[in-house]
């Protein structure tokens, strides 16, 4: 017990003489700071838009506690960068800017966390890109220590709704889109943030990108043009929207360069860090409305949304959606989403969903050649498969209403992916649901699987022609959404003549035996 005493008497006497210190005993610093980078490289923002957070450590290695006299940015109140240290912002007009007096413990170190947003015209007007540098200096009375900051902003377009402020509440109010929804010929208010296209802003050039804040729509009668090599940017939240009797036409071309994809037009988020270029669910869709007409999109990558496309309605116009030579990755919930729609796809590549590559609800029309679904979702687990069709939906009362499954035909197709099975047909027999699958590779395998119905009799060749089960396409790298598949691949050689192109994605001349899928078999190189 004695001995018990005197220990939380000693503790007690300890604690008691370190709270008796008043301060620690600072000195200049004498120009022997260590940092963990020597140049900072914020990745490329768009004007106006602000950056990622960037870090910056400092160490102070000597055993003395140093005091920094000034730490500034070398612009002064006039750069475009931003600094918080160790948590402080500085005060009055240099906010972020310069502090004064910072304190650094013998064998410590503090973080600099950097952020930019850049006006591209207050560099230079003429430019669409430029570098924009500045620099981090430590002034610690004998010696100036520099850290260089350096960013590549890019200039762009951008495409947003109107902002106004409710004068008797003070709340800012975000212009929302009104049209006709319901067919009656009366506009309806909608919650939807965005406004419709200009007629001057109906052609997307690829002189510069454009970045499109809330739904950029497209009116009755009007027609969006997007020309080939364009780069189309949407901010959270955001995307595109074609109401009834608008028109979507994507042109692009063939790329010559993979990586760079010149001719595609893309579809994506406005984080242009390499930390976003895979991250789904950053913006929301491409919503083709019920009555939109002769949408095209040719040699597209659209990428990172919540659903890919969106195509309501429809079902008996032909051209409602044409979908040719594009891809689609990283959709937190659907690539291609049809619901009661008519769509025809070919050459097209769908992969990594958070629910479907693709679905085909609520009855409809759809003819897929050559395509590539699958799915190898590894964000969280995913319930549905690769490509989901049904002829029904239920709404919030749980009251079902059907819809006729007019045509669901896919020919020499791949539907594969990370899990099984990776079809399901879910069939109201109380109406029509008609399909046919004819030279395509499926990974369906019963075994222990609780599904039943004549849509999976696949013994039925009036269903399921020439068709392949459970075989591996060996897929160069499906996780990265390299899709391409060898020369003895199960598919390699398996299709029919048989769609509108004799090319694959890649512009690729199919052979008089194609292979199925969007890729004709390439000899794989050895790593």
């Amino acid at each position: 017990m004695k001995r018990n005493l005197y220990y939380i008497l000693s503790v007690c006497i300890l604690m008691f003489w370190s709270s008796c210190r008043k301060d620690f005993e600072f000195v200049p610093g004498n120009g022997t700071l260590e940092f963990s980078k020597d140049t900072v490289y914020l990745d490329t923002v768009f004007t106006n838009i602000g950056s990622s957070t960037y870090t910056l450590k400092v160490y102070n290695r000597s055993n003395t506690d140093i005091v920094i006299p000034t730490l500034r940015l070398a612009q002064g109140e006039n750069s475009m960068f931003r600094l918080n240290v160790d948590g402080m912002i500085g005060s009055g007009v240099m906010v972020g800017k310069a502090f004064e007096n910072v304190e650094l413990l013998a064998k410590d170190s503090m973080f600099i966390f950097i952020e930019t947003t850049i006006d591209i015209e207050a560099l230079v007007a003429s430019e669409t890109q430029f570098l924009y540098t500045d620099a981090i200096e430590f002034d610690a009375g004998a010696e100036l220590q520099k850290v260089e900051l350096v960013s590549l902003v890019k200039d762009a377009i951008f495409i947003y709704p109107q902002r106004s402020i409710d004068n008797t509440t003070g709340q800012t109010i975000i212009e929302t889109l009104k049209f006709d929804i319901d067919g009656d010929g009366i506009e309806d208010e909608t919650d939807i943030q965005g406004r419709f296209l200009t007629d001057q802003e109906l052609t997307f050039s690829n002189e510069k990108p454009y970045v499109i804040y809330g739904y950029a729509a497209v009116n009755n009668s009007k027609t969006l043009n997007i020309a080939a090599g364009a780069r189309i940017h949407f901010h959270a939240n955001s995307g595109l929207i074609v109401t009834s009797g608008g028109t979507l036409e994507v042109n692009g071309l063939p790329s010559t360069d993979q990586e760079l994809l010149e001719g595609e037009v893309i579809f994506e988020g406005d984080r242009l860090e390499p930390s976003f270029e895979n991250v789904p669910g950053q913006w929301q869709a491409i919503w083709l409305f019920d009555g939109s007409v002769a949408n095209t999109i040719n040699h597209a990558t659209i990428k990172n949304s919540i659903v890919g496309v969106l195509s309501d309605g429809n079902q008996d116009d032909n051209t409602k959606l044409s979908i040719t030579n594009s891809q689609i990755y990283n959709s937190s919930n659907f690539g291609i989403l049809g619901r009661g729609s008519n769509i025809y796809g070919e050459n097209v590549v769908i992969n990594n969903c958070g629910q479907s590559a693709f679905a085909g609800t609520y009855g409809g029309s759809y003819n897929f050649v050559h395509s590539t679904m699958v799915n190898y979702w590894t964000h969280s687990f995913r319930q549905f498969p690769s490509v989901l069709l049904n002829n029904y939906i239920v709404d919030q009362d749980n009251n079902t209403f059907t819809n006729p499954l007019d045509a669901a035909n896919f020919t020499n197709c791949i539907i594969y992916g990370s899990d099984n099975p990776e079809l399901i047909l879910d069939k109201d027999a109380s109406d029509e649901f008609n399909f046919k699958f004819t030279n395509c590779l499926i990974k369906f395998d019963p075994s222990g699987l609780n599904i039943a119905g004549d849509q999976y009799d696949f013994n039925n060749t009036a269903l399921y022609e020439n068709v392949l089960f459970n075989l591996d396409p060996e897929f160069l790298d499906a996780q990265n959404n390299k899709l391409n598949i060898p020369l003895d691949s199960a598919a390699d050689n398996f299709g029919i003549i048989f769609g509108n192109l004799s090319s694959d994605i890649l512009n690729t001349p199919r052979g008089a035996t194609p292979d199925l899928g969007a890729y004709e078999s390439i000899v794989f190189e050895e790593d």
